[in-house]
């Protein structure tokens, strides 16, 4: 019987491990000569979520846990999950809900079918989003698309079901900096899309506030992408020919028509508005300089506090 791996992500999901345990467990208590295993990862919850991932693992052989050193990100806990999972194939699902169990027999027959790699779910819609996130969203999607050669697809969610192929060529991608959307993309592989209406938390709040859902674009452009490097330079490259250009119509002006070299009031604008372009460019450059300063530095990805939980069974 073939292995499947369920990698679960939790931080501060007290209020929804359990109803997530009871509801994708009865969804694959149906799949047919399928055993499976439940990764759930502890990303330094600091509420009852560990408590409760012990006690699923005292209930049920098939359940394991790991609890990381202290809050690594989303991005961590789901390389440790990766790197625990030793299913043939293996899904990255959250634990509130918005990823619907009852799609994994679909997710599932697609990749064992042997045409596709990977199963992938992607919303098509945002109902119950602030509509100015909502406009963010499509527009990081459509800005990353057309800097970087790696796709990413608008609407893309982290759940989605892998064959064992695909998830070791992920791992092979040990970067610091960590954009799995565009990692599970720029690994290649066959991808069917699985399109689902937006389903909102069944229980606690959203982990993502707007200014982290910034940052993490920003990572994620940056990651995949070097055309901000680029736009730097013809920005320099475009200022410098409209200052040689100014300056042989200074020249001209004041020695055609003399005293035209005065209006300091414009100059200064001028120098402002350089300087910003020049700080501008340079911050470009710093984003960069700071992800490759934190990957030389071969900082692990993850630490491992404490693990547990029982072997896979049979249903």
């Amino acid at each position: 019987m073939e292995l499947l791996s369920i990698i679960v992500p939790c931080f501060n999901e007290e209020a929804t491990v359990e109803s997530f345990y009871a509801r994708t467990s009865a969804v694959c208590a149906a799949l047919p000569e399928i055993r499976v295993e439940y990764i759930f990862v502890d990303d330094g919850s600091r509420d009852q979520t560990l408590p409760l991932l012990k006690k699923l693992a005292e209930g049920d052989s098939a359940v394991r846990w790991l609890a990381l050193s202290r809050n690594f990100g989303k991005e961590g806990a789901m390389f440790a999950g990766l790197e625990h999972a030793r299913g043939d194939f293996v899904a990255v699902m959250d634990a509130d809900l918005q990823d619907p169990p009852e799609l994994l027999p679909q997710m599932l027959e697609a990749v064992r079918g042997g045409s596709f790699d990977c199963a992938a779910v992607r919303r098509v819609d945002r109902r119950g989003e602030p509509p100015i996130r909502s406009w963010f969203a499509r527009q990081f999607y459509k800005v990353i698309n057309k800097m970087s050669r790696t796709e990413i697809v608008d609407g893309a969610r982290d759940f989605r079901l892998m064959t064992r192929q695909m998830v070791d060529a992920v791992l092979r991608l040990t970067e610091y900096n960590r954009f799995s959307k565009g990692i599970f993309s720029w690994v290649g592989f066959r991808t069917q899309w699985i399109e689902t209406e937006n389903v909102e938390r069944s229980a606690g709040e959203s982990k993502w506030s707007f200014f982290k859902l910034l940052v993490y674009a920003l990572d994620g452009i940056i990651a995949f992408s070097t055309a901000p490097l680029a736009v730097a330079s013809v920005l320099g490259l475009v200022f410098c020919v409209i200052a040689f250009f100014a300056i042989i119509f200074v020249v001209v002006r004041q020695l055609v028509w003399g005293g035209s070299a005065f209006g300091w009031p414009s100059l200064v604008c001028i120098i402002l508005f350089l300087a910003g372009v020049q700080l501008f460019c340079v911050g470009i450059l710093g984003q960069y300089l700071a992800k490759t300063y934190l990957e030389v530095k071969g900082r692990p990805i993850y630490l491992l506090r404490e693990s547990g939980g029982g072997n896979t069974h049979e249903k």
